[in-house]
């Protein structure tokens, strides 16, 4: 196994989702996400690209989207590592007296795992509920 940091495909991306029963974007979309993200790491067994986990924002409020973990290869510590990562990078932009808030959006049953991370459910003492709203265009 090898991680790699910047290296997503378009053709990556797309399985990774629908090897999820994620929805894909349009491939437009997904480009511009991919060239506009912060950082992304991804996991690559067999020259196949088998997680990933993308961090999105400004470096004082960023966003971590899309992290994936083909189903074959979960439960075996990918996603931690891949999130890690994520928050290394962070970590490593934060400069010297500054904060950063990290948020995420969880899969029905997937809160325990970002919680054992450090991350809080919302709602609580300092935020309220996180929203999301879905533009459609045919």
């Amino acid at each position: 196994m090898e991680y790699k940091e910047n290296t997503l495909s378009y053709e990556d991306y797309a399985k990774l989702r629908e090897s999820v029963g994620w929805l894909n974007f349009s491939k437009e979309q997904s480009e511009n996400a991919i060239r506009n993200s912060l950082y992304i790491a991804t996991a690559v067994e067999n020259n196949e690209t088998i997680a990933m986990g993308r961090l999105i924002g400004d470096g004082q409020y960023d966003l971590i989207a899309d992290v994936i973990v083909r189903p074959d290869f979960q439960k075996q510590k990918i996603g931690t590592t891949i999130l890690n990562m994520l928050l290394a990078y962070v970590s490593d932009h934060t400069p010297a007296g500054g904060r950063s808030s990290i948020q995420l959006i969880a899969e029905p049953g997937k809160e325990p795992f970002y919680e054992s991370l450090g991350f809080k459910k919302i709602p609580h003492e300092y935020c309220g509920c996180g929203m999301r709203k879905i533009i459609r265009k045919e």
